[in-house]
């Protein structure tokens, strides 16, 4: 991990003010626990960002896809959607929105789940075995950094610093 005497000033978007590092963390809790605690002081967060580093692509295996699987995951990621546009197509209705709302949404869940069940086994049909399993992806920062604005940063490394709350 870093520490003070080569922490540099840095900005976490362009055209915002120069910014540095205060503290480093191993889990977003404990960055997120640094930042409320300043909160708890009266301390301007509005300066504060906590910046995850080092993000890398993490993709958890769930299980082994089959014909059934394809269909049942394409059929429930349609029928939310559909119900959702059926909703809103009934409430157009001049003679009757309420039931018209909720009958179009029934059949937007029904004609949603079937077309993206029958889009989802085509697209894993057309895999060609490539791809034999259902995984969930998600972007892991390996550490969190907790950068504050320069015309702040000493204020707010010593409020951390005070309790013990100054990361590594």
């Amino acid at each position: 991990m870093e520490n003070e005497a080569n922490r540099g000033t840095r900005s976490v978007r362009h055209g915002e003010p120069a910014r540095r590092v205060i503290a480093s963390y191993d889990n977003y809790a404990q960055a997120e626990a640094a930042v409320d605690y300043l909160a708890d002081r009266r301390f301007p967060v509005g300066k504060v960002a906590i910046v995850g580093r080092d993000i890398r692509l993490v993709e958890q295996v769930t299980g082994r896809m089959t014909y059934l699987k394809a269909v049942l995951h394409g059929a429930a990621a349609g029928a939310l959607p559909g119900a959702l546009i059926g909703w809103l197509f009934g409430l157009f209705s001049w003679i009757d929105p309420l039931t018209s709302s909720l009958l179009l949404a029934l059949y937007g869940l029904f004609f949603g789940a079937v077309l993206g069940g029958l889009l989802n086994v085509v697209v894993y049909a057309l895999q060609g075995g490539r791809r034999d399993f259902a995984a969930i992806a998600a972007m892991q920062p390996t550490s969190y950094d907790i950068v504050v604005d320069l015309d702040q940063a000493d204020q707010a490394a010593r409020e951390l610093d005070s309790r013990g709350q100054l990361g590594t």
